[in-house]
């Protein structure tokens, strides 16, 4: 896969709901047809398209979207709907949808960067030694401060507490003014 191409495409990925999801509109101009073309290949198939697979996106989500990212418009003036979003598994089904050679391959390259991705969340997760190892520390940590933190909740509590009424000094007239 060219890099350059690579890059492209991981520019048009998008965390969504806590999923990583591609616009229809963008899977249509890397697959080279009409985004009605690939709406209607989908509609027709939709049994292929859970919604773990692909979901449209609510107005204020859209309109959320619209605000930060300059997402171009259709040539009527913009879309009169909200988007569709495909998840990896979405992008995968597409290519059964639309068969033909440039959409296999296209499909190929934008499974080697979800691929790429996952494996780069994976190494930076950190491995289990040094989990363990925080843990540890953190550990001593709470040990060693426990008392200096029960001593500032403990002032924090009183200060939070009602302050008493003072007493009265003086003579008591019976009176109150």
């Amino acid at each position: 896969m060219d890099e350059s191409k690579g890059m492209l495409i991981q520019d048009m990925i998008y965390e969504i709901r806590g999923q990583k999801v591609m616009f229809d509109c963008d899977l249509a101009g890397l697959y080279e047809v009409e985004l009605r073309a690939l709406n209607q290949a989908v509609k027709r198939n939709t049994g292929r398209f859970p919604p773990d697979f692909m979901f449209q996106l609510t107005l204020e989500e859209w309109n959320n979207l619209r605000s930060h990212f300059v997402i171009s418009s259709s040539s009527y003036g913009g879309r009169r709907y909200a988007p569709y979003v495909f998840t990896e598994q979405g992008v995968s089904m597409l290519s059964s949808v639309l068969n033909s050679k440039h959409a296999i391959s296209i499909n190929i390259s934008i499974m080697r960067v979800f691929v790429k991705l996952r494996q780069y969340v994976l190494h930076q997760c950190g491995s289990n030694e040094q989990i363990a190892e925080l843990r540890k520390l953190l550990m001593l940590y709470i040990e060693k401060n426990d008392k200096r933190v029960n001593d500032i909740i403990i002032a924090l509590n009183n200060l939070i507490e009602q302050p008493k009424k003072p007493r009265t000094i003086g003579f008591y007239t019976g009176t109150e003014d």
